[in-house]
């Protein structure tokens, strides 16, 4: 019994040297035909993927500067509306101040020609009141005095009582 145990438990040199050479054998076989390409694969996706990460940040980088240039227009059209607002603003005071100028403008010289027409329709008005009286009177006057009246004196009675008929207010 004792051998039989020893069999078991002893170390055989050739066995150990052979696993040996087939390990390094299969290493070798998986680094050549296995890691090599792997290898090779993880680099080409590292690779991509850092091209990825590049493309993607350099459209970040121009998305940013897009983004600035953006706000920089947006805020330049928002002060060149509000400038454009301002002007329009201004020239609508500007017509409205000439067009209400040009409207009383018109207004006084209607009033202005109104009252000329009439003072004229009264001068003429009075005018007309006095020769109508003036006719009037000196029928009168003839009939009641029977006699013909000096053209002065007519003229005298006639202003007197235009006089009083306008109340001191007729102009002689």
């Amino acid at each position: 019994m004792n051998v039989q145990t020893l069999d078991v438990i002893s170390v055989n040199l050739w066995s150990i040297l052979i696993s040996l050479a087939n390990l390094a054998l299969i290493f070798w076989v998986v680094k050549r035909f296995l890691f090599k390409p792997i290898k090779k694969m993880l680099a080409e996706r590292q690779g991509a993927v850092d091209s990825i990460y590049g493309k993607a940040e350099e459209a970040r980088r121009e998305a940013e500067e897009n983004r600035s240039l953006y706000e920089d227009k947006l805020a330049h059209a928002n002060e060149e509306a509000a400038a454009l607002l301002r002007a329009a603003n201004e020239r609508a005071r500007r017509t409205e101040e000439e067009i209400v100028g040009e409207a009383n403008r018109k207004a006084a010289a209607t009033l202005k020609k109104a009252d000329e027409d009439i003072a004229f329709e009264k001068k003429r008005a009075l005018n007309e009141l006095k020769n109508e009286i003036a006719g009037i009177s000196l029928s009168i006057a003839e009939k009641v005095i029977e006699r013909e009246i000096r053209e002065e004196d007519h003229t005298a009675l006639i202003d007197r009582f235009i006089y009083d008929l306008d109340g001191g207010k007729a102009e002689e």
